[in-house]
């Protein structure tokens, strides 16, 4: 059978391994090159290995996903990877390229390789290729809807993991971390709230004080304290959280 090349491109070294051992495992044929922790090494790798396939994630430093797809439009087939679920997935009806939300799961990645197997059976025209990719790209970069963050990356000890935003609670400021909180489970992140809001879907996260966001959806309730002022209150858990005065409005219709 016929040796199968690829390159494995994202900056978090954890997942780079997992989805290199997962392709090992489900793919034997397949043959991975090397690994990028960045957009200008997947660059470099490509022209340098000449892969048959490209597995990017969208969000990387140095140059994007898009960005190295662009670069080196032609060259290989190209399989986003990312934790955004935005963009407009119809493009990518034309199977020049696929496309997978992370956390990647068996069942999808093996949806993925018969597509991908399919594909190398067929001799396809390098320019027609070229250009289906060169319009997914376009529709990537010209996405009608925002790309809302879809899962926070958390670490547990030494493991990395992935919780849906649908689960969080709130996100709250401490010190120089910010703490994810789910009915269950609190984690922390670097990442400053103020930063956070800007990633997150204001119709369902909503800024209540200056060091606090809260996700609407998991509400249970809404009342005063003895000094008047508004707290939250949410399902599954006793935790509370604040609402400033200058923040109060967004709730008078609910």
């Amino acid at each position: 059978m016929k040796l199968v090349t690829a390159i494995i491109a994202d900056d978090e070294e954890n997942l780079r391994i997992s989805l290199s051992v997962l392709l090992e495992r489900l793919w034997p044929e397949l043959e991975i090159l090397g690994h990028a922790r960045n957009g200008i090494e997947a660059v470099s790798l490509i022209e340098r290995m000449k892969p048959d396939m490209a597995f990017l994630d969208i969000k990387m430093p140095g140059m994007t996903g898009v960005e190295v797809a662009k670069k080196v439009s032609g060259a290989c087939k190209i399989i986003f990877i990312t934790a955004y679920d935005q963009f407009a997935v119809q493009a990518f009806e034309s199977e020049a390229v696929d496309y997978v939300l992370k956390p990647v799961t068996q069942k999808r990645m093996e949806t993925t390789i018969s597509r991908l197997k399919k594909q190398l059976d067929v001799q396809d025209i390098p320019q027609t290729l070229d250009l289906k990719i060169k319009k997914i790209i376009q529709v990537l970069e010209n996405k009608q809807t925002p790309e809302y963050l879809r899962l926070i990356k958390v670490k547990t000890g030494s493991e990395l993991r992935f919780v849906p935003v649908s689960q969080v609670l709130y996100f709250k400021a401490e010190d120089k971390y910010t703490i994810v909180q789910t009915a269950s489970n609190e984690f922390l992140i670097k990442i400053p709230v103020k930063d956070l809001e800007n990633e997150l879907d204001p119709k369902q996260f909503w800024r209540v004080h200056r060091s606090a966001i809260v996700n609407i959806e998991r509400i249970k309730t809404i009342k005063r304290s003895f000094t008047n002022q508004m707290i939250i209150g949410f399902d599954q858990t006793d935790h509370t959280i604040p609402v400033s005065r200058s923040y109060e409005h967004l709730f008078k219709q609910m």
